[in-house]
């Protein structure tokens, strides 16, 4: 009997269990990337009660799917969302059960200032055709305020310079309600505290005025100022709101929903109280006028 003859034919073509090839592929994928930046649109995300949140990053010629581990959330400089431009970071891992890979990210920034343009521009296309930046809506400012209320944050020179201003001009208590101004969860708390204002419970006076400033910064420093639920919070506002996002040459979508847009979180205090001077000499020349008709 030719036993040869019944073997099967040798082959130089390596042979792996299943588990040896996912395990190969998972190695060869993670070895070589590493740590990587991948450009794309955010599509499918879904974020569940664990805290961990599923989404995909697609272009126009592949998908890959993504996670963000519920520890990572509160690090993210924004808040992920469907149709988002965006450059993650992150490493490319492999689950060997599925030999499914994906990308663990840590990091979103938006894609350039195009990205950020965009979004910015359609919103404002969006919140325009409901009306919300009508004239008709603005609400007069008062003469003079019994209390001035201010959202930014506790830190830094603009809550300094506002205070300063209005002890100059015609000193009023001022009510900070404190919030960060960028980042992760900045848009959300900056919403909830113009919000907050409206709500005083019984026995906290409720401001006259309200001030919502911060410094300048980049493009995408300032987009917590152009973020819908805050726009819709000071659309929503019964107090005059003044906005002062930035510098003079920097323009925020809060600036088309607010009653008065101030140029600098200065010029917002000038505009919140008048000058004491100006106004009691004002009154003098009333008086003196009153006098001669009479």
């Amino acid at each position: 009997m030719d036993l040869d003859a019944e073997a099967p034919p040798r082959s130089n073509t390596p042979e792996f269990t299943v588990s040896e090839i996912s395990g190969a592929i998972k190695r060869t994928l993670e070895g070589e990337f590493g740590r990587v930046r991948v450009r794309g649109e955010i599509t499918e995300l879904k974020a569940y009660p664990s805290g961990h949140i599923y989404l995909a990053l697609k272009d126009e010629g592949a998908k890959i799917r993504g996670i963000i581990w519920r520890f990572a959330v509160p690090r993210l400089s924004l808040r992920p969302e469907n149709g988002m431009e965006v450059i993650a970071t992150g490493k490319v891992s492999s689950y060997g059960e599925r030999s499914d890979y994906q990308l663990i990210i840590d990091r979103i920034e938006f894609a350039g200032e195009g990205a950020l343009l965009a979004r910015i521009e359609q919103l404002r296309k969006k919140l325009g055709a409901e009306g919300l930046f009508d004239e008709a809506r603005k609400k007069p400012l008062p003469l003079l305020p019994r209390l001035v209320g201010v959202v930014t944050s506790e830190k830094g020179a603009v809550i300094q310079d506002i205070r300063t201003t209005i002890a100059r001009r015609f000193p009023r208590p001022i009510l900070l309600w404190p919030v960060p101004v960028q980042g992760q969860g900045a848009a959300q708390q900056i919403a909830a505290a113009i919000d907050g204002f409206s709500r005083l419970p019984p026995g906290i006076e409720r401001p006259d005025v309200l001030i919502v400033a911060r410094g300048g910064g980049s493009l995408e420093d300032l987009m917590a100022f152009n973020d819908e639920a805050v726009l819709r919070a000071a659309a929503a506002c019964p107090i005059p709101l003044i906005s002062a996002v930035g510098h003079e040459t920097d323009t925020t979508l809060i600036d088309f929903v607010s009653d008065r847009r101030a140029p600098t979180p200065t010029a917002a205090a000038e505009l919140a109280v008048p000058a004491r001077a100006e106004l009691l000499a004002g009154l003098a020349h009333s008086a003196a006028r009153l006098l001669q008709c009479g």
